[in-house]
């Protein structure tokens, strides 16, 4: 049976697409197992019914007619269920039902199992026999196991659009994505195609390599160009932040980057497109398995660069509409920030994206414009969109296609009100962040590249939370020199002076790596990574150090952070590193104070060493996320068990009190940075609990401003109690939700979709 089964799966897997794998199946399984009859029921999620979508046996005029609600019918029980049904005589049964169309009267026996996909169910297979059998445990256990294979083939056909749901033409359907920038949207889907195909670039030699490297260099200026022409398009709409991250698309197309890589390739001996894309899909790679999302989401521009110069090689341009409608709601595999350039703003209404996340940089802009933003909607099936009336959800993640005439009126509602919260907020962004009772609480933001510094926000925050300094090291192909790190540093460290900068230290390692120095790991999340790595390799460290320390000469607002800490011997070799480039330093003539030096609290074990590292330290700094990740045992960016990641968790509380209540004992300050920091009720928990700051990116600032501004610290002390005393994540949402709203507090809070 084995032996059966792994044709099948191959078989499957084969197939063309995914009507034909299905065809495949059930006629294999019916001859596996000797008998009559195999089906396959689809369940539909907006009607919550079972149709019957392929079978061989029974009377095929019945496929996309039979359609049982969950529940009802043998078929139905099994999907209520959740497990398998095998019954020797099924008309017996008080739950039979029959469907004159399909001819099932013949039949006896029945067997039935669900088909699950990360807890979601896709479907039901049967099996059914005319003489009465009762199928064995190998039979059924054959079954379950074709089922489970069935449902990764069923799930990502479903995600890719080979295969869509029946009821998906004409009536209201949801998808779900990841919240990447908040507000609702209203119109009509505009679904866009990539400029290019880096995957389908035949190899071939060239003839002529000077004049590879001509066109190469040609295509590139007509990318600049075209970037260029975007920015200027957005010029009076965003800051000068979101601006200059067009700048970082000039930069990856400078000499030091794409441009000189792709170049030596051609003189290897490739033509400048196939050149270019090998070039394009190593780096895009190598970011796609880095575990920070500000950084993995860069693969993002480099794949979009890629795409568009490699257009312009083949003297294509990009597949974007000549006119939008009014209301535009731009959806397509990958958005990038020059597609975003060239769309009119007033007919932008919304963006939908199947890959991506909310630290990508066009998340960033679409922020910055006010943009209602959905990424990794992983589920949506884009060939079947273009030119659907949609609802755009950006607070939960939701795209609504052919809304129904409640749903209309309820976001239509959403939006009114949201409007005027925006005024509200922007009026007191200048205003302290302190409780009615006069406590204050210092708000701090999360930055990367140097471009991130917005001038603005200045004169609303406490000082930079942490700057990740990952960002030069992985957009080169080599280590950064000394004299690079002091220029981004001190621009970093400049921008922001008198407030303070915390600067993480290099956090790479196991899935994080760099192209010139891999790591392969069967379980990097608990390998080499983070001071590991730097402790390993002092030489890289000591240059990181001494840049930091040059970079701060005259300003004194530098403050060193070390991540993924595990034991206190860690630190000591740090600090004995920090020491020594001082020393250095000061031989040569350069006299540097030494900076206030902290650790980051992300690895459990530190939580119970607090009192041997202040010893050590000036200040602590929890990273929620991953001490979340770590403590929940719980990889984030799993889409299997993400669901389970949860910064609300009480154990993840219980340790974050524990922690506040150390540092406080220690007499060393303690700040957060992470997705609770960001979160209005979140942020006042943390702030009960004792932080002395909260760090996040600059979109969360205002409503997280707006609820310390309005809650008094007794009260925000009082909810933690009550909150302490909860079992379960859905408990504490659920009484947050209550109290915010008992606060009037709610329109701070994601409004609730009435779908």
């Amino acid at each position: 049976m084995l032996e059966v089964l792994r044709r099948v799966i191959q078989e499957v897997n084969g197939a063309r697409n995914l009507d034909a794998a299905l065809a495949t199946m059930v006629r294999r399984i019916r001859k596996a197992m000797h008998t009559d009859v195999c089906s396959f029921y689809l369940y539909d999620q907006e009607l919550e019914s079972l149709i019957l979508m392929e079978t061989i046996g029974l009377r095929t005029q019945a496929v996309g007619r039979v359609v049982l609600p969950v529940g009802e019918g043998l078929v139905g029980m099994v999907a209520k269920r959740s497990e398998p049904l095998n019954l020797e005589d099924a008309q017996l049964h008080p739950h039979f039902r029959y469907f004159e169309s399909t001819g099932e009267e013949r039949y006896s026996s029945f067997l039935g199992v669900p088909i699950i996909h990360q807890r979601q169910m896709l479907g039901v297979l049967v099996v059914q026999q005319a003489e009465k059998r009762r199928y064995d445990d190998e039979d059924e256990a054959f079954l379950v196991t074709m089922a489970a294979q069935l449902a990764g083939v069923l799930a990502h056909a479903l995600a890719t659009g080979n295969f869509t749901r029946p009821s998906l033409a004409g009536s209201q359907a949801t998808f779900k994505g990841v919240a990447a920038s908040p507000g609702i949207g209203m119109g009509e889907a505009v679904v866009i195609s990539p400029p290019a195909d880096l995957n389908s670039v035949p190899d071939l030699v060239p003839s002529d390599m000077d004049y590879e490297v001509a066109r190469l260099k040609e295509a590139v200026s007509r990318t600049r160009d075209e970037i260029r022409a975007a920015a200027e398009r957005l010029v009076n709409r965003i800051s000068a932040q979101e601006l200059a991250l067009f700048d970082v698309y000039q930069q990856m197309l400078g000499e030091a980057a794409l441009t000189e890589e792709v170049e030596k390739r051609i003189r290897e001996g490739q033509w400048a497109p196939g050149a270019l894309a090998d070039v394009v899909r190593r780096h895009v790679q190598y970011l796609e398995r880095v575990d920070d999302n500000y950084l993995r989401e860069r693969a993002a521009d480099i794949r979009d660069l890629g795409r568009r110069v490699l257009a312009h090689l083949q003297e294509d341009t990009p597949s974007t509409p000549d006119t939008y409608p009014e209301n535009a709601i731009l959806v397509g595999d990958e958005i990038s920030v020059a597609m975003l350039g060239e769309v009119p703003r007033e007919r932008l209404k919304g963006l939908v994206s199947v890959r991506g996340s909310s630290t990508s940089h066009v998340a960033i802009i679409a922020r910055a414009m006010g943009i209602p933003t959905v990424l990794g909607m992983v589920d949506l099936p884009l060939p079947r969109l273009s030119g659907a009336p949609v609802v755009l959800d950006g607070h939960r993640g939701r795209l609504f296609v052919r809304p129904g005439p409640e749903l209309n009126a309820h976001y239509t509602t959403l939006i009114e009100e949201e409007k005027a919260l925006t005024a509200l907020l922007e009026h007191e962004q200048d205003l302290p962040s302190q409780t009615p009772d006069g406590y204050k609480v210092p708000l701090m933001v999360n930055t990367g590249l140097t471009v991130d510094v917005v001038a603005l926000l200045k004169s609303r925050i406490s000082g930079v939370g942490l700057y990740r300094t990952e960002v030069p090291f992985m957009i080169t192909e080599r280590f950064p020199g000394e004299k690079e790190q002091t220029r981004l540093y001190r621009d970093q460290l400049e921008s922001f002076s008198p407030l303070p900068v915390i600067m993480r230290t290099l956090d790479i390692g196991g899935d994080k790596d760099l192209p010139y120095f891999p790591i392969e790991e069967a379980n990097p999340f608990l390998g080499w990574r983070g001071m590991r790595v730097t402790l390993d390799h002092p030489e890289v460290l000591m240059v990181q150090l001494r840049a930091m320390l040059k970079a701060s000469q005259g300003l004194d607002n530098l403050y060193v952070l070390f991540p993924m800490i595990t034991n206190v011997e860690e630190v000591d070799e740090a600090l004995r590193l920090m020491e020594r480039a001082i020393e250095e330093l000061g031989e040569e003539g350069i006299a540097v104070e030494r900076p206030k030096v902290g650790v980051m609290i992300e690895v459990p074990a530190a939580i119970y060493q607090m009192d041997a590292l202040a010893k050590r330290v000036d200040f602590f700094s929890v990273g929620s996320n991953d001490l979340t990740q770590y403590l929940l045992a719980v990889d984030r960016n799993n889409p299997r068990v993400a669901s389970l990641y949860d910064a609300l968790h009480p154990a993840l509380l219980g340790a974050l009190l524990e922690l506040s209540q150390d540092a406080r004992r220690l007499d060393k300050p303690i700040s957060l940075c992470g997705e609770l920091a960001g979160d209005p009720a979140g942020a006042l928990l943390l702030m009960a609990m004792g932080f002395n700051s909260l760090s996040m990116n600059a979109p969360n600032l205002p409503k997280v401003r707006a609820a310390i501004r309005r809650v008094t610290l007794v009260d925000a002390q009082q909810l933690l109690d009550e909150v302490m005393q909860l079992d379960t994540p859905a408990q504490v949402h659920a009484h947050l939700d209550a109290r915010m709203d008992d606060w009037e507090l709610a329109h701070l809070m994601p409004p609730k979709s009435c779908a």
